[in-house]
């Protein structure tokens, strides 16, 4: 097998998240956060699953390390959980919470594996729910700040990567728009302040980390995806421009442009936050890194009763397990595999933001894995992830300023809404016994990486 060729210094890894993997959601002194409400809510997640115990990597990362060492895997994307180190959010500091995140930094270091640090990815502690309603208030993105050099201070002397914020579209729309995520708001009313106040607390804990840290390599993740009109009429075209808008150009136009864009912050005028002077100087204050999470692509289409959101479809379809539609191939989350996008969205990046530094911070899809004899095949997640790959390595050809590619994910875990019900790792995860095994795409990546030394 040919395999794509990237730059010698190029980070391979794999992503996940706090909540998804960890477990110990009450253990030595952490308070509750708003997935631990939200799955603990009945009727919210599938078959009444929570992350009380997921993957059990707070009492053992080291099986998970040694994975990846063995895959050749060089750098690992993880998340703290807020409400680890801050049970209430702000004031007293759970050291124990610390102590576990300096003990998983110098395990991943002792492998040769680069830490790279997600501040926030959804967690949100309930106690700030409770007092502010999240990130809906701007007070939250001060004590976000607050969060974020603390553990800067913690871990900045051993951590060089740090991400602030994890997808702030999908925080502040699948848990205050649509109310399928925690903490399962619907309120329009909401989003935008939810959206702004990420972006203000994402600019706070960069000036923040760099004031510990000069030299720190700070981001910020966005999920990314092309838009595309359902039809070639005029009002579909016009809805897939406010559709790359809502979805894409608010955030990226917020930290590379220090504005909102036009017409879609004109348009819903009614839903404004508070934007206060200075704080779009915050939201663009200068980074280091992109992070770029990408999956598929999305339709949108005229609706006369929603005029400035428009409505989307395709990417997120409902489905049981993985399909092929129209000759198209679905995941078993109902989203189209469209590995061109990946190209598209990275030069799009390029082109029109300056070509910062690029990490693919996630990318991967869920599949139904075949479970024969201690052994896990795979083979449709192998074919995604060699499209995929191969769309990354034209796009660096092509001069995009890629310089990572993180898998989702490193082992099957908590799939938020979906349970346990969706995998997507590149490790098979008995949830009963914790047992690990890992799959064809994982000694795929393997074969990957050793390629690169050819």
């Amino acid at each position: 097998m040919i395999y794509p060729q990237f730059p010698l210094d190029f980070y391979f890894g794999t992503a996940t998240s706090a909540y998804q993997i960890e477990g110990a959601w009450d253990e030595e002194g952490k308070g509750p956060s708003i997935w631990d409400t939200f799955a603990h809510t009945p009727g919210k997640i599938h078959a009444g699953e929570t992350g009380d115990i997921a993957c059990n990597t707070y009492h053992d990362y080291q099986t998970d390390i040694d994975i990846m060492a063995k895959l050749g895997l060089n750098a690992y994307r993880f998340s703290v959980a807020w409400t680890r180190v801050l049970p209430q959010g702000k004031g007293a500091i759970n050291q124990k919470g610390l102590d576990y995140y300096n003990r998983l930094v110098d395990a991943l270091l002792d492998k040769g594996i680069t830490p790279f640090l997600t501040l926030f990815h959804w967690d949100m502690p309930q106690a700030l729910q409770d007092k502010f309603g999240g990130f809906a208030r701007r007070e939250t993105a001060g004590y976000f700040a607050d969060y974020a050099e603390l553990v800067v201070k913690s871990l900045g002397d051993r951590v060089k990567h740090w991400i602030t914020l994890n997808e702030p579209w999908e925080h502040a729309a699948l848990g205050y728009l649509l109310g399928e995520h925690a903490p399962g708001k619907r309120n329009p009313w909401t989003y935008l302040k939810v959206a702004h106040h990420q972006l203000l607390g994402h600019g706070l804990a960069v000036q923040r980390i760099k004031s510990q840290y000069p030299d720190a390599q700070v981001g910020i993740t966005l999920s990314l995806m092309p838009i595309f009109p359902e039809t070639s009429s005029e009002k579909d075209r016009e809805a897939a421009i406010i559709g790359d808008q809502f979805m894409n150009s608010f955030f990226l136009d917020a930290v590379f442009k220090g504005k909102y864009p036009e017409p879609l912050w004109s348009r819903t005028k009614f839903f404004h936050p508070k934007v206060l002077p200075g704080d779009m100087e915050t939201i663009s204050h200068p980074f280091d890194f992109l992070g770029v999470n990408y999956y598929s692509r999305a339709f949108f289409h005229h609706a006369w009763y929603v005029p400035f959101l428009k409505i989307w479809s395709a990417a997120n379809l409902s489905a049981e397990k993985e399909f092929v539609k129209d000759g198209v191939q679905y995941t078993s989350m109902g989203w189209e595999v469209y590995p061109r996008g990946m190209y598209d969205v990275l030069m799009l990046i390029k082109n029109e933001y300056d070509n910062p530094l690029i990490y693919i911070t996630e990318n991967g899809a869920a599949y139904t894995d075949i479970v024969e004899n201690s052994h896990v095949h795979d083979p449709l997640r192998q074919k995604y992830l060699e499209q995929h790959t191969a769309e990354v390595a034209k796009a660096i050809r092509d001069g995009a300023n890629v310089k990572g590619y993180f898998i989702w994910t490193l082992i099957d875990n908590f799939e938020w809404a979906t349970g346990f019900s969706k995998r997507f790792g590149l490790v098979y995860v008995d949830y009963a016994t914790q047992e690990r095994i890992i799959k064809d795409s994982g000694y795929w990546v393997r074969e990957l990486i050793k390629s690169q030394e050819n």
